[in-house]
């Protein structure tokens, strides 16, 4: 058993998992955290991260670092995705993580951080339906992975990822292109659709999405989705991970946040505070990819890329 720690710095949030990952099976969990630094803050219209958006990871990583070292990690991973990979002072941020962690972050290229994501979604699926009493999905798994600044699609099974595409739609990019309205209208809606459905030629172009016997969805657009179709009183990641979401369902939650000003979004119960303003986009991923694709429901995984970078640390 080897103590590790992951960090997943995204677009929106920054997370942390410290746990215990023995050769074979599953791990344990001993910390997670999760706070909203939205790093990805105007990235997409000036090409720079903020040096706002830095010092709020800076102030979150270093709080992440004094836990990490009371807990006794033996390996730490950080892994970074879009935002810095699109960032032209992407210089800064990495100083910034060496200085305040003690050492440079992975930022990893679209395809790592699907497999990443992978491995994470799909490592304790059938033990989630076990606890759910429900059938286990069945493999090829397609994993969707809805982050703030792109969105990873996994296609694989027990032996592995067979091909992945990575592509520039997530919950805060598409709110700070399209979604500006409280709430936003139709036209706006509709040219986040069409970015969305864009982007989803190009996936299915690379990755043979009709060969997926199951899809996996999996992050905090996806598992807040989830939690406001199962009508939960307050957030509760045991009843949501394995759950299986049918379109109809997505469809409804979808509209309604859509049509919802964020005063009324903010007083859900299953809301996170860091999530009011892009659930509504990343919302709109996950039905127009079930719609485009024809599936008739999602389920929702709890684990991703967070649990996957702990598990890369091992095996």
């Amino acid at each position: 058993m080897t103590r590790v720690a992951a960090i997943d710095c995204g677009t929106n949030s920054l997370r942390l998992l410290v746990a215990d990952v023995p050769a074979q099976g599953p791990h344990t969990d001993v910390l997670r955290r999760m706070e909203v630094v939205r790093l990805g803050q105007g990235v997409d219209a000036t090409g720079r991260l903020a040096p706002e958006a830095i010092e709020r990871t800076r102030v979150v990583l270093a709080g992440y670092a004094a836990q990490i070292r009371e807990l006794g990690a033996e390996r730490v991973r950080m892994v970074a995705t879009s935002a810095s990979r699109d960032a032209a002072n992407r210089a800064d941020f990495e100083g910034m993580v060496q200085a305040t962690l003690g050492q440079l972050p992975d930022v990893v290229p679209g395809l790592e951080e699907a497999g990443l994501s992978f491995l994470g979604a799909t490592g304790s699926l059938a033990a989630a339906a076990v606890a759910h009493g429900t059938p286990a999905p069945a493999a090829p798994y397609l994993v969707v992975d809805i982050g703030g600044g792109s969105t990873e699609f996994v296609l694989g099974d027990g032996d592995g990822v067979r091909a992945a595409r990575s592509v520039d739609v997530g919950c805060v990019r598409l709110t700070e292109r399209h979604l500006h309205g409280d709430p936003p209208d139709a036209d706006q809606i509709q040219r986040a659709e069409s970015d969305i459905r864009t982007a989803l030629a190009a996936v299915v172009a690379d990755v043979p999405v009709g060969q997926a016997a199951t899809l996996v969805g999996l992050a905090g657009s996806v598992t807040t989705v989830a939690a406001l179709a199962l009508g939960l009183p307050a957030y509760d990641a045991a009843a949501i991970h394995g759950a299986r979401v049918p379109v109809g369902a997505v469809r409804s939650v979808t509209a309604g946040l859509l049509t919802s000003t964020r005063a009324r979004r903010a007083a859900l119960p299953v809301m996170h505070p860091g999530r009011v303003d892009v659930i509504g986009g990343g919302a709109l991923v996950l039905r127009v990819i079930m719609d485009a694709l024809a599936v008739d429901e999602v389920v929702v995984s709890e684990h991703d890329i967070l649990d996957g970078i702990a598990l890369s640390l091992v095996r």
